[in-house]
């Protein structure tokens, strides 16, 4: 099985997403694929979580959409069930850790301190979440790691801006960041997908990486 981090390698961004009404979950997915981030995080922490991943999975065949905030390995086989192509923690235990093997998807567990990036390498997981990334040390405290850890990678997330991803996606051991600033709420709360797309399109500019092809954009699907 191939890492989380092959699935979209010109994606330097992952939105992190909290979908409230499932009916929006689509068009939502929709402007983000379009703005050139398709690998989709839907957090596990809201009742119509589930539902949203199935639908974007069902109807939104440029999305790789996945599952956030999975804590549990009753909801590591929910999110998989539903359609979810990877699954995200924010932090790892041996019970987990085991339930996100079990999955056949993808898996990115969180850590956030050296101790737990060296117990997961040495389980050979090498492909990981830091988070908080800004409230545990950020830019610096991940330089340090890239040296006596140089087979891990990251996909910080916690607190990072559209103003702070660069110096993330700058360093070598980070493959993406993971962020919520093209998901403005009051966008949300409007429905304004034609902005999400938007700010989406420069989120997925910020690294200099080779481009997604472009899809149409929001309002040219006439949706």
């Amino acid at each position: 099985m191939s890492g989380l981090f092959a699935l979209a390698p010109h994606a330097p961004v992952v939105p992190v997403v909290v979908v409230e009404d499932a009916a929006d979950a689509v068009p939502l997915a929709r402007a983000l694929v379009a703005g050139g981030l398709p690998l989709i995080e839907i957090t596990l922490r809201t009742p119509a979580a589930l539902d949203a991943v199935r639908a974007v999975a069902a109807e939104v065949p440029g999305a790789v959409v996945g599952a956030g905030t999975v804590v549990s390995a009753a909801g590591a086989a929910d999110a998989v069930r539903a359609g979810a192509r990877f699954l995200v923690s924010p932090g790892c235990s041996g019970r987990l850790l085991g339930a996100l093997r079990g999955s056949g998807v993808p898996f990115l567990p969180g850590v956030s301190t050296a101790s737990e990036v060296l117990a997961l390498v040495e389980e050979g997981v090498t492909e990981l979440k830091f988070f908080p990334a800004e409230a545990a040390g950020g830019v610096p405290y991940l330089k340090s790691l890239a040296g006596p850890l140089p087979q891990a990678r990251f996909c910080p997330t916690g607190g990072i801006s559209a103003a702070s991803a660069p110096a993330y996606l700058s360093l070598p051991n980070v493959a993406c960041v993971g962020g919520t600033w093209m998901l403005p709420p009051d966008a949300l709360a409007a429905r304004d997908w034609c902005r999400v797309e938007a700010l989406a399109r420069e989120a997925a500019g910020l690294s200099g990486r080779p481009s997604v092809k472009r899809t149409p954009r929001w309002s040219e699907t006439g949706r």
